[in-house]
């Protein structure tokens, strides 16, 4: 289009406003565009740098491989390539003793292949020797440090070495008077050891020392509250699941054992909100939905109740055999 001068102003404007735009969005086609390629560059350089780790790991070079794994990963999109990398750079950070790049892979693949049953077969094996690597340095630098000790307590333990499990735990208390979890692991020896006259007293004693060591043990207030519900002393139960369920809002047995105590108490309406907490934490427990069903109907909401029932009921057909298919009524 011609056009003819003078322009009268406000034309001008016009017309510079249409040119200014037409010139803008060009640009930002072309920004676009090429911003395009880049992400497609990059994206295939990621590719190709992904595959020679594959192949360099393959080969067993994975110091060589390792870096061009990491690099890469965080920029593939290709479902495969990704789960194949992620792999790679577990399997070459084991072979070269690069933890951070062995977890970080296995958290990858456990979040984007959850079922997967190579990453969970791998995963379980990885997890295992890593910790395994990290006793051996534990025991190689600090042999006699509690931790060292502990450590070799647990294995005595896990061994069925109860007696000697034990005699370690208190040689550490001996030498570290205050370290903290000794006291609640000699409370559950005593637990699983078959029971004497003394065993809930003796039991209960550690459980005790412990909380003077580390105020904030929940698992020790959970066992004090489970030995006064065991004993039918409802109120001391009822306290120390309370204060159990306080310092850990994720203990969802505390929420169990309160609710089952004060429902034993005949307090049934205190007992429906640790109750409806716990259904919700641990929804296929039938003993849950039991001891909730129980405070629903003592407290007039039957309705509630049988609905409870209902799902006490179908949680006991899903639960495993040998699993607690009758919840004990208090």
């Amino acid at each position: 289009m011609r056009l003819s001068y003078p322009l009268p102003i406000p034309a001008i404007h016009k017309h510079a406003a249409v040119i200014l735009a037409t010139i803008f969005a060009l640009g930002l086609l072309a920004n676009t565009s090429a911003a395009q390629t880049v992400k497609k560059a990059s994206a295939t350089d990621a590719s190709a740098s992904a595959e020679q780790g594959i192949q360099l790991a393959e080969r067993g070079l994975c110091n060589q491989a390792l870096p061009l794994l990491r690099k890469s990963l965080p920029h593939i999109a290709q479902r495969k390539l990704r789960y194949d990398v992620a792999m790679a750079t577990a399997q070459c950070g084991m072979s070269v003793n690069e933890e951070a790049a062995v977890v970080d892979a296995l958290v990858l693949l456990r979040r984007e292949f959850p079922h997967d049953p190579k990453v969970l077969y791998t995963a379980t094996h990885f997890y295992s020797e890593l910790a395994s690597r990290a006793a051996q340095e534990l025991a190689a630098t600090a042999p006699t440090s509690a931790e060292a000790q502990e450590l070799e307590a647990e294995a005595l333990e896990s061994h069925g070495k109860l007696d000697q499990a034990a005699a370690e735990y208190r040689k550490i208390l001996q030498k570290y008077p205050d370290q903290p979890g000794i006291h609640y692991r000699l409370g559950q020896l005593i637990l699983s050891e078959p029971p004497t006259a003394t065993t809930a007293d003796d039991a209960k004693k550690e459980f005790e020392e412990e909380l003077k060591i580390d105020p904030t043990a929940a698992s020790a207030e959970f066992m004090l509250g489970d030995l006064a519900r065991q004993a039918e002393q409802w109120a001391d139960a009822i306290d120390h699941f309370s204060r159990a369920a306080k310092l850990d809002a994720g203990f969802s047995e505390a929420f169990l054992g309160l609710g089952m105590s004060l429902n034993a108490a005949g307090k049934n309406s205190d007992a429906v909100a640790p109750l409806e907490r716990y259904v919700k934490m641990e929804p296929s427990d039938p003993a849950g939905h039991y001891q909730l069903a129980i405070a629903y109907a003592r407290t007039g909401r039957q309705q509630d109740a049988e609905r409870q029932m209902s799902l006490q009921r179908e949680a006991a057909k899903k639960a495993p055999p040998s699993g607690p298919q009758n919840p004990n009524e208090p």
